[in-house]
């Protein structure tokens, strides 16, 4: 009687990260999009033909990977807001590396800025999509039925 159940519940949590990927992967667009899309209309530095789309597109899919990866690792964790705090911080940090990264290649490659300008350029403009998209993110990891 446990070999059915067993499959089950493999497609049962494979189904769970499917989801909650996806979860991450629209909101890290969005996320992008709010904080530097408007840098969008600027050339990459790293690729010329690129277009902010297809750069959002990808780090969105390869960040989504990653961050359910490591949300899956704090199943572990059984304090909910231990687990929430490790979730929301992995978010941020990750969400925050994304927008300077955008920022140095389509902005700061062109111009002169200093690193301290960089960090000070992407932290002002990634603070409250990041806090407020990390909240709403969390909150549908957590209530996703």
């Amino acid at each position: 009687m446990n070999e059915p159940s067993q499959p089950h519940q493999f497609y049962q949590y494979l189904r769970k990260v499917c989801i909650s990927t996806l979860i991450i992967f629209i909101i890290t667009f969005v996320q992008l999009y709010w904080s530097v899309g408007a840098l969008a209309h600027q050339m990459s530095s790293a690729c010329l033909e690129c277009s902010f789309f297809e750069d959002a597109v990808l780090m969105s899919l390869v960040s989504a990977i990653l961050i359910s990866g490591i949300i899956a690792l704090a199943f572990f964790i059984k304090n909910i807001y231990a687990k929430a705090l490790v979730e929301f911080t992995t978010l941020t940090i990750v969400w925050t590396f994304m927008n300077y990264s955008v920022f140095v290649d389509r902005e700061a490659s062109w111009s002169t800025y200093d690193f301290n300008a960089e960090i000070q350029y992407t932290l002002s403009v990634s603070m409250v999509p990041v806090i407020i998209l990390g909240c709403v993110c969390i909150f549908l990891l957590r209530y996703k039925k």
